[in-house]
């Protein structure tokens, strides 16, 4: 399973050529790079059939993963469950959940953690450090202790305590910041001074590459477990937005394996109304959205003002001919509420939040009770106070 890893590559196509060993950092431009692999070479050995016997880990993707040993806790592969009371209740005939809870440290971001310290381990890197606002930073702390790596968090005050003792537990160092991920970030840089391979690592989202590489196996997983046939629709809860673009990246990526063809689901971006820039670009007609002011939503991975990859969701969200959607408090509360008590899956108030998206599309006639919907729940909901989005 020898990687196909080609190079490095500007996302905005400036025409700068980044060397195909850097660790991590922006384009010259300022823009995020994103890997590319030499598809046309995998032939028959990277085929479908390839895939059986192989792992039950993102890891099982290794030809499309930059080729350096896993720093691994058994990410990756998680259950795309059938939802069907909840899609009854919902008016939908063929809803499944892609259940991210189940990934070591209760969320996705255990994917694009794995790769990201795996290639900074290989790197020699020794200090790495992220702003957060829960399930990212301990991630990073879990894998980063797993690779022997000292880790430097900057979470917001309003990061709930769940999240902040798990970090300390695997080890990193925690400092809280007055104001929103924006503001810990800043904090951030002027605390540790410029990234680079000399010094300490920068994983915050998009600021280094390989995040997105092992967000992307979820487009792989939901092809893979779907028989090769992708759903009508994907709904993702969408902050940063690494999950969107590496989702988009993996079905371009299969396209040119020869794994599917040029059909692809409608994806949808869900945030907070009260935290919504993406929502209101897309409503807007934009390319780029401008910071949201004053963010506010108990749903922390959602508590995103701007994302350095916001013309990159943007621009999935009408090539795929799909949309972005702003939902309340107590819509995702609620519907969080309804995915435990109908299905046994204790969604987090993003997948809450996917989840509650699903209704208002289908009330506006703009879902059809047939097609096939796969809705990310990103997260356990363990790590929330119940109080604080509105559970029991």
């Amino acid at each position: 399973m020898a990687s196909l890893f080609d190079r490095l590559e500007c996302s905005r196509g400036c025409g700068r050529a980044p060397e195909a060993v850097r660790a991590a950092g922006l384009c010259g431009c300022g823009a995020p790079l994103l890997a590319r692999y030499r598809l046309d070479q995998a032939g028959a050995s990277f085929g479908v059939a390839s895939l059986r016997g192989r792992s039950a880990s993102l890891w099982r993707y290794a030809e499309v993963l930059p080729g350096v040993p896993p720093v691994t806790l058994g990410e990756g592969f998680t259950p795309l469950v059938p939802a069907p009371r909840l899609g009854a209740d919902l008016g939908l005939r063929r809803l499944f959940i892609k259940d991210e809870a189940v990934n070591p440290t209760g969320s996705f971001k255990a994917r694009g953690m794995s790769v990201a310290v795996s290639v900074a381990a290989a790197r020699g890197v020794r200090v790495a450090g992220a702003p957060s606002a829960g399930n990212a930073g301990s991630a990073l702390a879990a894998y980063g202790a797993r690779a022997g790596l000292e880790i430097h968090l900057f979470l917001p005050e309003t990061t709930p305590a769940p999240f902040v003792a798990e970090a300390r537990r695997f080890g990193a160092r925690v400092r809280l910041v007055p104001g929103s991920i924006a503001d810990a970030g800043r904090a951030m840089r002027e605390s540790m001074g410029p990234s680079g391979d000399g010094g300490w690592l920068d994983v915050a989202t998009l600021r280094e590459p390989f995040r997105v590489e092992g967000k992307k196996t979820m487009g792989y997983e939901i092809a893979e477990q779907s028989g090769f046939r992708l759903p009508d629709v994907v709904v993702c809860p969408t902050g940063g937005g690494t999950g969107l673009i590496g989702i988009w990246k993996a079905f371009e990526e299969m396209q040119t394996l020869g794994w599917i063809d040029r059909r692809r689901p409608r994806l949808v971006a869900v945030q907070a109304a009260g935290c919504a820039p993406i929502v209101r670009a897309f409503g807007e007609g934009r390319e780029t959205a401008d910071p949201w002011v004053d963010p506010i939503t108990a749903a922390a991975g959602l508590r995103v003002p701007g994302s350095l990859g916001d013309f990159l969701i943007l621009r999935a969200l009408r090539q795929s001919g799909g949309e972005a959607v702003a939902v309340d408090e107590a819509e995702m509360a609620e519907a969080a509420h309804r995915a435990g008590s109908l299905e046994g899956i204790d969604a987090c108030p993003e997948g809450g939040a996917a989840i509650a998206a699903l209704r208002r599309l289908r009330e506006s006639g703009r879902l059809d009770r047939d097609e096939t919907i796969v809705v990310f729940n990103t997260g356990t909901g363990l790590k929330y106070p119940s109080q604080a989005w509105g559970g029991e």
